[in-house]
């Protein structure tokens, strides 16, 4: 695939974005990407839900005495499930909604369109889930916690935003999803065409619903919360021997079992202290590194792989080396040190030329035949690129 042109109006440039747009306020972003028109048809996304390994939701609203009910059913999704609702066969049942998460894992051709939002951090990336719903289908008015561009790949759906959420927004109680009834001022009231992308920022109310048959591809990104980086701290500090002394506090006369504010304060400054430092810049860097690289989803059981003449023959006759998106593959350059972070993990045995591969594959760049093997301070083992496959951290793009 040729490089993507940006997930951008022409108007609004990268810069422009992120210091007016991101997680300030949406932007429509018309015929944004045009490369998702008819790339899947609703069957395709039915038939996906069904799989045993797929990650899939069925939301269903029924009203009983003049009350929306909600139910959720996780995957595994059976034949019966899809025949219900398809056949309508409860009167009370209001609309539907098929969700799949993790679509580029069951399509490297959709996990490139990535590439049309380069200008945000590939490590910020969540994943790409879909939405299938009949005509009227919805999932209720809601909010995400994250930021989410939301692509329409087939059919229309009407898009209403209002207000911006926090804390103190009330769901409503007992549904097994949290949606709520007011969406506030609507600031955007428009259908949106195959092709049309919304950027819509964390906590800003919205409420989707499909005019006819259609397909919604949600491109999240999130960071990490406090709760996560912390517990990875404490997993990358638990192999440091240094941390397992204890701390020498100064002491004042005071009764035998208090534990003084004069104690904790002292105990906190030391903590601090600690992150402060070059050596707790060090963990923090790998603590996050990891966080951000590690994969939200178990990786599907791989088909069958090539062997090392048939790579070498695809590699010969025009193919590519692409990152794999549903992986995480990351580095970051300290002094002009450049250290590769993949799935969660270190890769710490790498040659400079392994490095300066996988910085290039994490930068989004397709790598051919000449790229790998026929510069002398890049090349790289056959064997090694097949280890790289193995591991799902890169695509073999045949087309």
């Amino acid at each position: 695939m040729t490089a993507l042109k940006l997930c951008l109006p022409e108007a609004v440039t990268p810069q422009q974005f992120l210091a007016e747009y991101w997680q300030k306020k949406p932007l429509l972003i018309k015929q944004g990407l045009p490369q998702l028109i008819d790339m899947f048809e609703p069957e395709d996304i039915l038939g996906l839900a069904l799989d045993e390994e797929a990650l899939a939701r069925l939301i269903t609203q029924h009203i009983a005495h003049d009350k929306p009910k909600w139910t959720v059913k996780k995957s595994p999704l059976d034949e019966t499930d899809l025949e219900t609702v398809l056949a309508h066969a409860d009167d009370t049942l209001a609309n539907w909604t098929v969700l799949v998460q993790n679509l580029e894992q069951w399509s490297p051709e959709l996990g490139q369109l990535w590439q049309a939002f380069d200008f945000i951090p590939q490590w910020q990336r969540d994943d790409i889930m879909v939405s299938y719903a009949p005509q009227g289908g919805s999932v209720g008015k809601h909010y995400d916690d994250y930021d989410v561009f939301l692509a329409q790949g087939f059919g229309q759906r009407r898009w209403q935003l209002g207000k911006f959420c926090d804390e103190t927004t009330e769901f409503i109680e007992g549904q097994p999803i949290r949606i709520f009834d007011d969406l506030g001022e609507i600031i955007f009231d428009e259908v949106l065409q195959p092709g049309d992308v919304l950027y819509v920022p964390p906590k800003l109310a919205h409420y989707g619903v499909a005019v006819d048959d259609c397909l919604t591809f949600s491109f999240g990104f999130r960071r990490p919360n406090m709760m996560q980086l912390l517990d990875n701290l404490v997993d990358v500090a638990t192999s440091d021997s240094t941390l397992f002394v204890p701390m020498l506090l100064e002491q004042d006369s005071q009764p035998s079992g208090e534990l003084t504010e004069a104690s904790i304060s002292q105990i906190q400054a030391q903590l601090l202290q600690l992150l402060a430092s070059s050596h707790g810049t060090s963990l923090i860097r790998q603590a996050v590194s990891e966080t951000v690289s590690r994969r939200q989803y178990d990786i599907l059981t791989p088909e069958e792989a090539l062997d090392e003449q048939e790579l070498m023959q695809a590699l010969s006759r025009d193919a590519t080396l692409q990152i794999d998106y549903s992986s995480r593959l990351i580095y970051h350059t300290d002094n002009d040190i450049t250290t590769i972070y993949a799935n969660g993990q270190l890769l710490d045995e790498l040659s400079d030329s392994e490095r300066r591969l996988l910085k290039r594959l994490a930068n989004g760049e397709a790598l051919n035949h000449q790229d790998i093997f026929d510069d002398s301070a890049n090349a790289v083992a056959i064997d090694t690129l097949m280890s790289w496959l193995e591991n799902g951290w890169v695509w073999l793009n045949m087309t």
